[in-house]
């Protein structure tokens, strides 16, 4: 029989991130009760539990989502989309209600909810795991996060942070790789890695990487040619994959987003 640490670590190991799902349909009162036991699972900061999930379901809803993540098929695919938001709106109408001074609108409390935000994600996202579902991270909702706030009719002070869509797998992708421990564990400071420590701590990921996006498709290959990327690296911050210049554009559109819902507001 296995240990709970063994059974951890087999769910650990068993991550995959699903892009392909069947249509069947979740069982009834799994998704409420995954995530109540989530956050009872989760750390939360001064228990404020400043977060809030938004559950779409309704097919023709998904579709603007499907929409407003890209069009990426797995947001239609998939029978739940789960939109995980910082909320300090429901705590500051409370702090409003008992005559408390008014507070959490400012960078400090944001960060404080998304990162409330992130982690129940991850302790939901290994739950759902546990059952036999699939999941999947959107990316996307960083750089759609106003027009996501504006069709989950968001109030001010609550925006999204994450996504998850949650299915029924119809692939059984490989586990990709990641760095190995001696690239990011370190004992008592950081140790400072050399230029030899990055080309054999990045090595294998580099060839395995580059492999994987090459192989993957003609279209791939052909855009690789086409911008004169010879490495993962230069992919990375290439036009087509993560442009530092179109980062520059999202982070201040972001910036303001959340000046406009709330999160630099001085306390009153």
């Amino acid at each position: 029989m296995n240990t709970p640490a063994q059974s951890f670590s087999a769910l650990m190991a068993a991550h995959r991130s699903i892009r392909d799902y069947k249509p069947d349909p979740l069982p009834a009162g799994l998704v409420d009760r995954v995530l109540e036991q989530a956050l009872h699972g989760s750390s939360s900061s001064g228990n404020l539990n400043l977060i809030s999930v938004v559950k779409t379901q309704d097919v023709a809803r998904k579709e603007r989502l499907f929409e407003l993540h890209g069009g990426q098929p797995m947001v239609r695919q998939a029978p739940l989309v789960l939109t995980f938001c910082a909320d300090s709106f429901r705590t500051r109408e409370w702090l409003a209600r008992r005559g408390a001074r008014l507070g959490f609108a400012d960078m400090v409390s944001w960060h404080t909810a998304a990162f409330d935000a992130m982690i129940l994600s991850q302790t939901a996202a290994l739950a759902f795991e546990s059952h036999g579902l699939g999941i999947c991270y959107m990316g996307t909702t960083l750089f759609s996060m106003r027009g996501i706030a504006d069709f989950l009719e968001l109030p001010e002070n609550v925006l999204p942070v994450t996504s998850l869509v949650v299915g029924w797998p119809a692939e059984a992708p490989a586990q990709r790789d990641r760095l190995p421990p001696a690239a990011w564990i370190h004992d008592e400071r950081y140790l400072r890695p050399s230029g030899e420590d990055i080309d054999a701590r990045f090595g294998e990921r580099e060839r395995r990487g580059r492999a994987r996006y090459m192989e993957s498709s003609p279209e791939m290959a052909a855009l690789w040619a086409e911008h004169g990327i010879t490495s993962l690296a230069q992919y990375y911050t290439s036009k087509i994959k993560y442009d530092p210049d179109r980062f520059e554009g999202f982070s201040a559109d972001i910036d303001a987003l959340l000046a406009e819902r709330g999160w630099r507001r001085p306390p009153r």
